[in-house]
């Protein structure tokens, strides 16, 4: 087994921070070297114990800070003054206005996931693995919700149901054999399909994970 992650956890809700703690740390992956409540202690704690990730919520009241943005506030913080520590948000919101607000710096080093996921820990671990690393993650269900945007807005360039499955799979921060495997293809498959989503899309394809995951972003953006 490799080295755990060290990670904080950030959540206003006792119950939820707690469950959290118990779930990443029975997964033999993570430790976690701090549980907070708020914004300002979750900032207190990545300078003292200096982790490799943050789990936090979106909105944790309190201090002064903005109203409904507290974790993404702070995650920009944190990347700013500890850009080696990766920074997973827990959302309850769907709509893609957080997650841009989010990435609007850039996407290397952060996750947008929908909160629900703590109960996928296979999604969640994901996530802060691809974060540890430098890498991005935005929740499939987030880019589901803009390719629906954009069928209504009837864009010409739409995609075939596999090309949408491999960009989801994109979305997830995961290399072309990583979405082989989760998709049950072949890598030159997969090869053709991210070729063909970047042509329609008009952006130029990229190895790097994180700049595919904020070129579909970029694309897919609330201003195009």
């Amino acid at each position: 087994m490799g080295e755990r992650i060290r990670t904080v956890v950030a959540d206003d809700h006792y119950l939820v921070r707690e469950g959290t703690r118990q779930l990443l740390d029975m997964s033999g992956e993570i430790t976690v070297v701090g549980a907070v409540g708020n914004a300002d202690e979750l900032l207190d704690a990545v300078r003292r114990l200096g982790p490799d990730v943050v789990v936090t919520d979106i909105r944790m009241p309190g201090g002064d800070w903005r109203p409904g943005f507290e974790g993404i506030d702070a995650a920009h913080r944190i990347r700013a003054a500890h850009p080696g520590v990766g920074v997973v948000v827990l959302s309850q919101f769907a709509d893609a206005l957080f997650a841009f607000e989010l990435f609007k710096h850039g996407t290397e080093g952060y996750a947008y996931l929908l909160k629900d996921r703590v109960g996928d820990l296979d999604e969640l671990l994901g996530a802060i693995r691809a974060v540890a690393c430098g890498g991005s993650v935005i929740d499939p269900k987030v880019v589901e919700g803009l390719l629906a945007r954009r069928d209504v807005r009837g864009r010409p360039e739409a995609l075939t149901g596999r090309e949408r499955d491999v960009l989801r799979e994109m979305a997830r921060g995961r290399s072309n054999s990583a979405i082989a495997r989760a998709l049950h293809l072949s890598i030159s498959s997969v090869e053709k399909n991210v070729n063909a989503i970047f042509t329609k899309l008009g952006l130029e394809n990229s190895g790097d994970v994180h700049r595919r995951v904020a070129a579909v972003l970029a694309y897919l953006g609330p201003d195009r």
